[in-house]
């Protein structure tokens, strides 16, 4: 049986009565809820990228950080019968740029959460960090507001390239920012982007030799592609080739293993033992509570899986949480996609997954995606047995062919 209770929800009892619906019978049927994972949404940064297509609006002068974190607040309470009496096992913070928050505000934060959820005591909670917005001390008091895990938009070491990606910081300020988190965190993040605006394989390579320099325990490394909706796609600046872009990527696998790094998800690396907990919560098919403007949520009871999306604009979500319901959209994902659902984020994991997470995750059984996974053998993009279900090398190259097969289940 799985424990849920909501008792203790009598604060709000407008959104327990709302999540006594999803406790009815339904076409599912989960043995076991996943693990819960928290994530935040900051929507403000100093300049948006020209590559950037995430939720993010540039500050004008200031931003209404009291505001938001009340509104951030309200959304939990609104939010907690739906998950009430499961553990938090990982927090991100991420945005836009939270780095922004004062170490006051960002100490408010921590403390709404612990008073509100049950965090796991060996909770992973990361931010997302821009090297423009270092400084000693701040970073020492978010460390101590309870912050264990930085992520730092570093992105390149190259002051030319830095420029053409439209960045805040230049390469002094990611070396610093590097130093300051060494002196505050023992686990970290490195961001860094590959096949730049005239960027060469030596320049790529120069780049990540700098960041293994740091010894970071977890390395985040995505080729630069031009996203719809973005200044990039609208004027495309000079990118290398496809040929040249193969070459860094093989530059990048070869030398994170050489340096002992696994290639555990199709952009991540990490020394042994330090994978982004989080983020495998994620390609495990876990289930996340989402608040903050923008954010998605997926949540699982014993026979369904519910998703959400908050409001987008900062305005307009600050607005609907003072007004009792952030949440824009909400639906429940159907027993036609739950198969695409789960494989589209199992299938990034180099290693796979165990067969009976399938059944586990999505209260349905093996067979249902049996179709799909024989044509996927068949073209040799994927391996399986009785202990995993992973992308092949060629499955590995060709993943968006590979997901695509699971489309029709």
């Amino acid at each position: 049986m799985i424990p849920i209770t909501l008792a203790g929800a009598r604060a709000r009892p407008e959104a327990a009565c709302s999540a006594l619906k999803y406790l009815q019978p339904g076409a599912l049927n989960l043995t076991a809820l996943p693990p819960l994972s928290l994530y935040i949404h900051f929507p403000w940064c100093v300049k948006k990228c020209p590559y950037c297509d995430f939720n993010s609006h540039e500050v004008r002068g200031t931003f209404p950080e009291e505001a938001y974190l009340a509104a951030l607040r309200l959304d939990l309470e609104m939010a907690l019968p739906l998950i009430w009496g499961r553990k938090i096992a990982t927090v991100f913070i991420g945005g836009g740029t939270p780095s922004l928050i004062s170490a006051a505000g960002l100490d408010r934060l921590m403390s709404d959460l612990r008073s509100l959820l049950p965090l796991d005591s060996a909770a992973e909670v990361t931010l997302e960090a821009n090297p423009g917005t270092f400084e000693a001390e701040k970073f020492k008091s978010f460390r101590a507001s309870g912050i264990n895990r930085l992520s730092i938009g570093i992105q390149s070491f190259n002051a030319q390239h830095l420029r053409a990606l439209g960045r805040i910081h230049d390469d002094r300020d990611a070396r610093r920012a590097i130093d300051i988190a060494l002196a505050n965190f023992d686990n970290f993040n490195l961001d860094l982007m590959y096949a730049l605006p005239s960027q060469t394989l030596e320049q790529a390579r120069r780049d990540l030799d700098t960041a293994l320099a740091f010894a970071p325990p977890h390395l985040s490394l995505y080729q630069l592609t031009l996203e719809p909706n973005t200044l990039f796609a609208k004027y495309p600046p000079p990118l290398p080739d496809d040929d040249a872009s193969a070459d860094m990527h093989e530059m990048v696998a070869g030398t994170c293993s050489a340096a002992g790094f696994t290639h555990y998800e199709v952009s991540a690396y990490a020394q042994p033992g330090r994978q982004a907990r989080h983020n495998l919560n994620y390609w495990q098919f876990g289930d996340y509570i989402g608040i903050g403007a923008g954010a998605h949520s997926k949540i699982s009871f014993p026979h369904r899986v519910l998703r959400q999306a908050r409001y987008q604009q900062p305005k307009a979500y600050m607005e609907a949480a003072k007004n009792g319901n952030p949440v824009q959209e909400e639906a429940e994902i159907g027993r036609a996609d739950m198969g695409f659902e789960f494989m589209l984020n199992a299938l990034r994991l180099n290693g796979g997954v165990a067969p009976n997470l399938f059944s586990e995750r999505t209260g349905m059984s093996l067979n249902a995606i049996a179709h799909s996974l024989d044509l996927a053998e068949a073209k040799g993009l994927l391996y399986r047995d009785h202990q995993i279900i992973k992308p092949s090398a060629l499955g590995q190259r060709f993943l968006n062919d590979l997901q695509q097969l699971f489309l029709a289940g």
